[in-house]
């Protein structure tokens, strides 16, 4: 699992650029990566591309986190997800920085990227929005990788402070969570649940929210902020069996959705209403996979698993071929980036050659002479000599944007058939398969 955090860096770009870069955190550099610049002429870039931004903003930059959790990822490991949280929301479009740090007892990453975009010129919005994308986006990078996530709507709105607190005990929120979980199964409402809560040394406040303070605990804490299931309307909900009133969009009607495991839930074992509910949802389940099955002139197992793994081959090779062409849009915004500069510095290169005092001319234009240096160094590195015409990239660009857009589209569909069609096979396997013995506890229960 990792933790995410981000600030903004306002000043001292270089010195917090040196910082991530030590070498002795990073095993003697060796777990430091760049894009669309230099390790050590970072500070240098950055500041040229937002010297061209119209809105540069406040910030010279944003820093950010990505800890570990220790023992559960080598350096190496970590450096990779790394580059590809870095890559996945700056989209090949703003210079970084990543390095990671192994001088800690949890391996962590950090990720220094510029304010201003190289593609457009433009600005870097952190909102909570975007938080919450990085969020998402490492959680999701994380489970590929077969680590552990924080599971979604248990830490929503959770601090980069308060998880640090519950990994150590010390959380209020945690154990009031805890609390709650272990008196609920119990209690017969949600009176009876607050008064077992006062019960343990919980101090209640009533008023539009619920709030509960713990022994030696500052401040109340609204039992709403504990996660969606800790909401009054949901605690309600779960105590009479029912499924928690979701705040999502529901989910479009054609979709497939998988048969519930009434033997083996441990809701539908504790609440006679929630097992009737499960009960009358699977009926419309089977129904909706039958009518999946008839529709399209399915008949035999055979060809459901036939069609099945037609639609994950199908999303496999959208997939491919979508990061096929954004490898080859991040290699066209670089090329654009460095030939643009190489024209414009080059001017100045050329009278630095010409001249006869090389030193005091390097004394004036230090950073331009750095800076088309980079630039002719990419451009050869990229193949992008000679230099190809800027009208003749950004046709290529347009045509790469048009493919990519499509095969987004293409892909999300596939991907929501690949979904179906799983769905469907596990409901038709679960349907066709021998009744299962009853749980150890309810034997007992009809034996008494």
């Amino acid at each position: 699992m990792a933790v995410t955090k981000t600030h903004p860096i306002k000043r001292a770009l270089k010195a917090a650029i040196d910082y991530i870069c030590n070498p002795e955190k990073t095993d003697g550099k060796l777990l430091v990566s760049a894009y669309g610049c230099a390790a050590e002429t970072a500070d240098i870039e950055f500041a040229w591309t937002r010297r061209h931004a119209i809105d540069k903003g406040t910030n010279l930059g944003r820093h950010l986190i990505q800890a570990f959790q220790p023992g559960e990822v080598t350096p190496e490991q970590a450096h990779e997800i790394g580059m590809e949280l870095a890559r996945e929301i700056l989209g090949g479009r703003y210079e970084f920085v990543l390095t990671t740090h192994i001088d800690r007892d949890h391996v962590h990453n950090h990720l220094i990227f510029n304010a201003v975009s190289f593609a457009n010129h433009k600005h870097y919005h952190s909102n909570k929005r975007s938080y919450h994308f990085i969020r998402r986006t490492s959680d999701r990078i994380c489970k590929e990788h077969g680590l552990s996530v924080i599971v979604p709507g248990q830490d929503r709105g959770k601090s980069y402070i308060e998880h640090q607190a519950t990994q150590n005990g010390t959380s209020y929120k945690a154990k009031l969570r805890a609390a709650i979980d272990r008196l609920l199964p119990g209690c017969h409402d949600l009176e009876e649940l607050l008064v077992r809560l006062q019960r343990e040394g919980y101090a209640l406040k009533r008023g539009k929210y619920i709030s509960a303070r713990a022994p030696g605990q500052e401040r109340f804490t609204r039992l709403k902020t504990l996660g969606v299931d800790y909401a009054e309307d949901a605690l309600t909900a779960r105590l009479a069996g029912r499924a928690r009133p979701s705040h999502q969009r529901p989910q479009r009607g054609s979709r497939v959705s998988l048969l519930i495991d009434i033997q083996n839930n441990i809701k539908a074992q504790q609440s006679a209403g929630y097992r009737h509910w499960a009960t009358i949802e699977n009926l419309k389940r089977i129904a909706e996979t039958s009518n999946f099955l008839t529709e399209r002139g399915i008949g035999s197992i055979e060809e459901l698993t036939e069609r099945c793994e037609a639609a994950s081959a199908s999303a496999a090779r959208l997939k491919a071929e979508l990061r096929e062409t954004g490898a080859r849009i991040e290699e066209l915004t670089l090329k654009i980036k460095h030939v643009a500069a190489y024209r414009q510095l080059k001017p100045i290169y050329d009278r630095y050659q010409a001249s006869k005092d090389k030193e005091k001319f390097l004394r004036g234009y230090e950073r331009e002479i750095i800076l088309f240096e980079a630039a002719a160094r990419e451009c050869k590195r990229l193949g992008a000599v000679p230099l190809p015409s800027a009208a003749r990239m950004q046709a290529e660009m347009d045509a790469l944007t048009a493919r990519r857009a499509a095969l987004t589209a293409e892909r999300q569909k596939a991907r929501r058939e690949e979904q179906d069609y799983a769905a469907v096979r596990r409901n038709v396997e679960e349907f066709l398969s021998p009744p299962r013995q009853a749980p150890a506890r309810q034997k007992d229960m009809e034996l008494e």
